[in-house]
């Protein structure tokens, strides 16, 4: 998940467990939706301690393939994908240099990893690369809000990314994401989910053009 730098193991070691409610409420239809009609071969950029993978083990993919740079959170990804007996191949890559030819996938997944990435423009680029022509970019990302939670973000930000293994909350992501002329918009949607600072959330599709 965390692209800035290796997390510390103590912030892997308690992200399940500090995050564990939330996934199994507010973040679960939102993961289903990252899955929905999922096949051929997927990527998931950036997976952390392996949040996609129960999701990916009731999926159609063919092929399944994950990167991960941070060590700890990577372990406890193949961990997780062991224990699910999902057959998936994890990789220490960084998303701004995949590790794949061009046009290799047909679903890249990205779920709260665009907030740690350093370049996220050059993350967006690879992630276009490796898509088949016709193939889908799926996201879930929180993102910067409006109003006062704004004045929060922008307040805790410097720290937050500290302590949160390189977390920014307050990127424009999405709207990064929309700007990129490589891709048609399929679906986007904001989401009034999450806590403060942590708060609203998008997900969304966007197609590579053929």
């Amino acid at each position: 998940m965390a692209e800035d730098s290796p997390t510390p193991p103590l912030f892997a070691a308690l992200y399940d467990p500090v995050t564990a409610v939330a996934e199994r409420t507010v973040l679960r239809p939102h993961r289903e939706y990252l899955v929905r009609n999922l096949t051929g071969r997927v990527l998931d950029l950036g997976a952390g301690t392996g949040a996609m993978f129960p999701y990916f083990s009731k999926s159609e993919a063919a092929s399944l393939h994950a990167i991960e740079p941070d060590p700890y959170m990577r372990k406890q990804a193949e961990s997780k994908a062991s224990e699910l007996d999902l057959e998936i191949d994890i990789g220490d890559a960084s998303a701004e240099s995949l590790p794949y030819g061009d046009d290799q996938f047909d679903t890249v997944v990205a779920s709260m990893v665009f907030c740690t990435i350093t370049d996220v423009e050059a993350a967006l680029a690879e992630v276009h690369r490796v898509l088949k022509p016709g193939g889908e970019f799926r996201f879930l990302e929180h993102v910067h809000a409006d109003g006062w939670r704004a004045t929060v973000q922008n307040v805790l930000a410097p720290l937050w990314r500290r302590i949160a293994g390189g977390c920014h909350l307050n990127r424009q992501t999405v709207s990064q994401f929309t700007a990129n002329p490589g891709f048609d918009i399929l679906e986007i949607k904001r989401l009034d989910v999450g806590m403060t600072p942590v708060w609203p959330f998008v997900r969304g599709r966007l197609r590579k053009r053929e």
